[in-house]
């Protein structure tokens, strides 16, 4: 084989950037986690030690994080008095207020992946996977990310792909989210009708946990969560059972996402409708090198969703399961009006609606 030595060092140079840019996504991740973008965007230019006061942290580690935005081109630096500024247009995607466009969240989940990296080779060597105990934050940073893609839009723009009038439900009816996580969508659900009955699974006790002290909390007598392995769904869902069933971005890390798919189809009455959000991807690599996160997503893969489902003995399917796969999947479920729709919140999911 020839080499090309310019083709040699433009990819060296493209590694050192990733470096660069990965180091720099978990630094952006400890100034949403401390609060430190927040602070600095209530401040003009201050010192290292008047935004470590402010922020109520200590100044040698905010100065050296302050030099990693500094040098990773997100903060500005005044050379002549050693103050630092956020600009306004760099505080549009980083901060609480910015929600939900603030891109800080997701710098996050670099240090969930980081965790495990150790147990990630050990699978690279004998297979198997990494269990759900291994990501203590994980359902806080989910969240989180839900609290951006899922719950500014569920009223707006989510809920009125399957209901055009929300009339039955506030009518009235059986709603079921599956892998609901903490149930934040189920908890905004059920605030807003009352009329319906909601519940919400998940294999995480953490989680429902969570949901289940909200909802007693706000007094929903017509919301409940319960722990439940779903792997089995084909087979234990109540037939018949739910109006309406929600999945959002939970059906490619479970251990038999078939099992689910047919369980959700089973318990659905006779015009009941099945809403799925889940990763916007092909289910082929080569069609993915264009897409902005294709990086991301099997990288989330292997570190979380890929692994979680086979630490439990499943499919492995992964979080770039793809549209091409999703249709025959959901055809060998049952379903067979399917709509796939793009909404402009939400570059990272598609949203798909089934009717029975």
């Amino acid at each position: 084989m020839s080499f090309d030595a310019w083709k040699a060092e433009a990819f060296a140079e493209k590694v050192l950037d990733s470096m660069n840019k990965g180091t720099l996504a978990l630094m952006i991740s400890l100034g949403h986690r401390t609060g430190l973008f927040d602070t600095m965007v209530s401040m003009d230019w201050g010192t290292s030690d008047e935004i470590a006061r402010r922020a109520g942290l200590d100044e040698r580690y905010v100065r050296e994080w302050l030099g990693a935005m500094v040098t990773g081109g997100v903060v500005e630096i005044d050379p002549a008095s050693r103050t630092y500024r956020l600009p306004a247009e760099h505080a549009a995607s980083l901060t609480r207020a910015s929600s939900p466009n603030n891109l800080a969240v997701y710098g996050q989940y670099l240090g969930i992946m980081g965790a495990v990296e150790d147990d990630i080779v050990e699978c690279f060597r004998r297979g198997g996977g990494v269990p759900y105990e291994k990501f203590p934050r994980f359902h806080e940073v989910m969240a989180e990310d839900s609290g951006q893609t899922v719950l500014p839009a569920l009223f707006d723009g989510i809920l009125p792909l399957v209901f055009p009038s929300f009339e039955p439900l506030e009518r009235g009816i059986d709603v079921l989210d599956v892998g609901c996580g903490r149930g934040r969508a189920l908890v905004m659900m059920a605030e807003r009708f009352p009329n319906s009955r909601f519940r919400g699974l998940d294999l995480s006790e953490e989680a429902t946990a969570y949901g289940r002290a909200i909802a007693r909390e706000r007094g929903l007598d017509n919301l409940e969560f319960a722990v439940m392995d779903l792997r089995d769904f084909h087979e234990e869902a109540e037939p018949e059972r739910y109006d309406f069933v929600t999945t959002f971005d939970a059906v490619h890390d479970q251990p038999k996402p078939k099992h689910l798919l047919a369980g959700i189809r089973r318990t659905l009455r006779p015009g009941g409708a099945y809403l799925m959000q889940d990763i916007k991807a092909s289910s082929f690599p080569e069609k993915n090198v264009e897409h902005p996160m294709g990086t991301w997503i099997y990288t989330v893969s292997t570190f979380h969703c890929m692994t979680v489902s086979l630490a439990q003995g499943g499919d492995g399917l992964g979080t770039a399961w793809g549209r091409e796969l999703a249709r025959s999947m959901l055809a060998e479920a049952g379903f067979e009006d399917v709509e796939v729709y793009e909404l402009p919140h939400d570059p990272q999911n598609d949203y798909w609606v089934m009717r029975v």
